[in-house]
């Protein structure tokens, strides 16, 4: 039995794709995944499975657009993609970095580093981005609300799925990941 973290991307966002986080739990465990745990109300699930990461997404986001209507787009990553974030990060190397401004978007594909360049971080400056594997590190330079830089524009440059969560939310998911 595999622990999986299935990112559920814009739930309970701003009054979009509302769904309770007991009803969706229950729907998980009702499709037969066991020890079923969210985290906040923004679509961070821990399930337990059988199946491999590709299938539990694919289970995720067919159950919930069969009982709530919604599509949304689903990434299932594992704890080691969690530790890759601590240990790669360029961003957690800076002397006094402010943390609140650090990113992570996890995409449904591993990129190549040279694909940095299709994201024309450039015009974002000072906003910062760096690729490794299927997660891109992002620091913000006045935060995350005030910038173009985000996973709309994410997806369309790199023809992705992705979702971003904050720096306090992926060092949780991470503690969350051993209980």
């Amino acid at each position: 039995m595999t622990t999986h973290l299935a990112l559920l991307r814009g739930i309970n966002v701003s009054g979009h794709n509302m769904m309770k986080m007991e009803a969706l739990k229950a729907m998980l465990e009702n499709i037969g995944f066991q020890n079923v745990r969210t985290y906040l109300q923004s679509g961070n699930v821990f399930v337990d499975s059988e199946e491999d990461a590709a299938k539990v997404g694919f289970m995720i986001k067919q159950e919930i657009f069969k009982v709530f209507g919604h599509e949304v787009p689903t990434i299932v990553i594992t704890k080691e993609d969690l530790e890759l974030c601590f240990k790669n990060s360029p961003f957690l190397k800076e002397k006094d970095v402010d943390t609140k401004k650090l990113y992570v978007a996890f995409v449904s594909v591993a990129l190549k580093s040279e694909n940095i360049n299709d994201l024309k971080i450039s015009q974002f400056k000072p906003d910062e981005a760096s690729i490794d594997g299927n997660r891109i590190f992002i620091k913000y330079a006045v935060g995350a609300g005030k910038t173009r830089f985000d996973q709309k524009y994410i997806e369309k440059k790199l023809n992705v799925t992705a979702t971003i969560r904050n720096w306090n939310t992926v060092t949780n998911l991470l503690e969350l990941y051993n209980f």
